[in-house]
């Protein structure tokens, strides 16, 4: 299992509809969420930036991602989503969120 947080700027004109939207993920979104091996997604927010986290379980990331961003379902929901937002990420990176660097994890206490 690999970690995996990022983070973007939430406009504050679009924060209701973002925050409705959030309130009730479409079944679809999430499924493939799943079926591209996230575990414990979750997305919390302070000010005006959303910091996304998600455990990844799979082999392949980057085709995971690549199936993520080809279902129908989930690009229909990225258009109500995307223009709520404003990248951080570097121009040319390919990212729409920025990662972000684990500095630091607590690990189960030793045996």
């Amino acid at each position: 299992m690999r970690r995996y947080g990022w983070v973007i700027r939430l406009r504050p004109d679009h924060r209701d509809t973002y925050l409705r939207l959030h309130a009730a993920v479409w079944p679809g979104v999430e499924q493939t969420l799943r079926e591209a091996n996230i575990r414990n997604y979750s997305i919390f927010l302070h000010r005006d930036l959303l910091f996304g986290y998600y455990e990844y379980v799979g082999e392949d990331h980057d085709a995971d991602q690549r199936r993520i961003a080809e279902d129908p379902q989930t690009r229909e929901w990225w258009k109500l989503t995307d223009p709520c937002q404003e990248s951080l990420a570097e121009p040319g990176s390919g990212h729409w969120w920025a990662p972000m660097h684990e500095v630091w994890h607590l690990t189960e206490e030793a045996s």
